[in-house]
């Protein structure tokens, strides 16, 4: 009986030394110190964020998971519960998904959480209460004429700027905005000398994970509105066409010692006079990646103004004709198409503001150990993207604008190259060639041209010979192929005459690029995608400590038991995030995630899966306004952080003699 009744003590012992140990059924309190925080749990209690929160409470001894759930009500009426998780197996929270702008007397979302136990479920926390509130909007900062600039603010995906006397509004991702709209066609302080403006944040309505406002409560994606600001404008310079700066949220001038931007930058000039002498009102800039301006990666839309910021929903409508352009010179143009635009040696250009939008990066593909994953099918503008199997997907919905944005350049060492030329608009002149191909049928609507280089929409063309010619209108071009608005009524043969004789007005650049950097008006400028910041002396992390305490870490050897939650700062520019985790540092090979390289979140905080040992992990931010296999911006610098097994003690027992 002595060896059973000993094994037996050794068990009890064990049940209750043990951080982990199974709890008493009967034990029935709920979780402890309820709170909220951003990046670590032992931070000063808050009750009001401006970016969703993550959560923690102290640990109950034993619990084998807890359940967490967010309402709008402290009662936790079921039509008032937005979000709930059932399976957490740590004492921390992330949320992926956002919450609305909403505030309450004293609070207008409640939080709670209960453990489940070997003997059930414990009762329910207190509710944690706190308010969704944007803590301040953006500020004017110094610019330039011709140049609306701000302060970026935390977690914004992009910003709309309110022209208050056109009235308009634009929707700018970025944090400066030119001012096309007061300077094409009319250069003179009446229209240029003040500008007055409003501007608010917008965020994104999106999620990831699977998780979604149970209760679809809206979430608006926009803040409350700035004050009226004012910008007062110099009078237009004449003079040379030069390059000025390089502006976003630093001002560079060219030299090797400006840092890079984080953000996409604005272009900034100055005069309106060519190599030709000729005076200009119109302009338009070109980056480069190499300082001969061949190898261009970014075409700007025509404007009027000595400064260019792209936009993500397209240039203005240029004037078709000269009753349009007359028209112009004394209102607002909209936005929309430029019509046919050209560089001086007649290559057709598209600007960059008028692409589609990109394919989006909204999953990760499932590969083995992958460091770089490639981006998903493209969500279509109005339908939700349909979550990856294997991969934790984010829905987006809506149109996210053109990729307006720059590749990282590694900076000093590589960089971009700017320059602004003159552009003119200009009454196209008679045209002639011949019909090509195997010549157009009656009924055809569409010819093939012996040469179509001098065509654009809206030419209005005489088609065949003195016999047979009529007069159709050009409605595209492609290729040698001119598609026109009416049906051929005639049949023409290979041949016969194809003359333009009147035809939309065209936007054609007065000089070209290589030449004009070659005369040094150029510009060099670097672009670095801001790294997320995960450690500022230790790791943002929290969790289960071995012990079975809730702790944040105190430095790079600090461990958690299960799941840690870690946090990172927002980057600059960052639509979504991917987290990775690696068991080594260098090389760091990424642990799969449902069979992906880590994992996507619209989050700045996140639960890793680890299992016992020494980990390194990684975060970087998504950016959705740049190119197609490009949306990846630069990693944060690995951190390390320790899973460990709980602590176990045995209490030695003596022998009866």
């Amino acid at each position: 009986m002595a060896p059973a009744r000993l094994l037996v003590a050794l068990l009890a012992a064990l049940l209750l030394t043990s951080s982990a140990n199974a709890a008493p059924a009967a034990t029935k309190a709920g979780p402890q110190s309820l709170h909220t925080f951003l990046f670590r749990a032992d931070e000063p209690l808050r009750h009001e964020y401006s970016r969703t929160p993550a959560f923690a409470w102290a640990p109950v001894r034993g619990a084998q998971r807890y359940e967490f759930e967010l309402a709008t009500s402290s009662t936790f009426r079921e039509n008032g519960i937005i979000y709930s998780d059932s399976e957490l197996k740590s004492p921390v929270a992330s949320l992926t998904l956002t919450l609305p702008w909403i505030t309450g007397s004293p609070y207008s979302l409640y939080a709670r959480v209960r453990a489940i136990v070997a003997g059930g479920a414990t009762n329910w926390s207190k509710p944690f209460g706190f308010n969704m509130r944007q803590a301040d909007v953006p500020r004017p900062l110094s610019s330039f004429p011709g140049l609306l600039r701000w302060t970026p603010v935390e977690g914004s995906q992009a910003y709309d700027v309110w022209l208050i006397d056109i009235p308009k509004i634009v929707r700018i991702r970025g944090n400066v905005m030119d001012q096309r709209e007061f300077w094409t066609f009319h250069q003179s302080a009446p229209w240029t000398g003040k500008v007055r403006w409003r501007i608010r944040t917008v965020r994104s309505d999106m999620s990831s994970g699977g998780k979604s406002r149970q209760n679809a409560l809206p979430a608006t994606s926009f803040g409350p509105w700035s004050p009226v600001y004012e910008s007062v404008n110099p009078p237009f310079a004449v003079g040379s066409l030069d390059g000025l700066a390089t502006v976003s949220d630093v001002v560079t001038k060219g030299l090797s010692t400006d840092p890079a931007h984080r953000l996409m930058p604005a272009f900034v000039y100055s005069g309106n006079r060519g190599f030709a002498g000729a005076d200009a009102e119109l302009y338009r800039v070109y980056v480069f990646t190499d300082r001969d301006c061949v190898n261009r990666v970014f075409t700007g839309a025509v404007t009027g103004a000595p400064a260019y910021a792209p936009r993500s929903y397209g240039p203005q409508t240029l004037p078709k004709d000269s009753a349009s352009l007359a028209l112009a010179r004394g209102s607002y143009l909209s936005d929309g198409d430029q019509g046919s635009t050209y560089t001086a040696d007649f290559e057709a250009l598209t600007p960059t503001e008028s692409l589609p939008q990109p394919q989006l990066t909204t999953s990760l593909p499932a590969a083995g150990g992958a460091t770089t994953p490639t981006p998903t099918t493209p969500t279509t503008p109005t339908t939700p993207s349909t979550p990856t199997p294997g991969s934790t997907a984010i829905s987006v919905s809506g149109d996210l604008g053109a990729p307006v944005d720059l590749w990282d350049s590694n900076w000093p060492e590589g960089g971009y190259y700017w320059t602004v030329v003159p552009v003119e608009a200009v009454n196209p002149n008679p045209f002639e060639t011949t019909v090509g191909g195997a010549g157009a049928a009656i009924g055809a609507l569409d010819v093939t041209v012996a040469i179509a280089g001098g065509f654009a929409p809206g030419d209005v063309v005489k088609i065949g010979n003195a016999s047979n010619q009529e007069t159709v209108t050009v409605t595209a071009v492609n290729g040698t192929i001119l598609n026109i608005s009416t049906a051929l009524k005639q049949a023409h043969g290979v041949g016969e005459a194809v003359t333009r004789t009147t035809g939309n007005l065209i936007y054609r650049d007065l000089e070209l690029p290589q030449e004009v950097c070659a005369s040094g008006r150029v510009m060099r400028f670097g672009k670095s995608s801001e790294p997320t910041l995960v450690t500022a002396g230790a790791p943002f992390a929290s969790g289960l400590s071995p012990k079975g305490r809730l702790v944040s870490a105190t430095g790079s050897a600090s461990s958690f038991y299960g799941a840690p939650l870690v946090a990172w700062t927002p980057a600059l520019g960052a639509d979504a995030y991917h987290v990775q985790w690696s068991k080594k540092r260098y090389p760091f090979k990424p642990e799969l995630s449902g069979g992906t390289a880590g994992f996507l979140t619209l989050a700045t905080s996140a639960v890793l899966p680890l299992t016992p040992g020494t980990w390194w992990y990684r975060v970087r931010g998504v950016s959705w306004r740049l190119p197609t296999n490009a949306q990846y911006m630069g990693w944060s610098d690995p951190t390390r952080i320790v899973a460990a097994k709980p602590t176990f003690s045995v209490a030695a027992t003596k022998k009866k003699r």
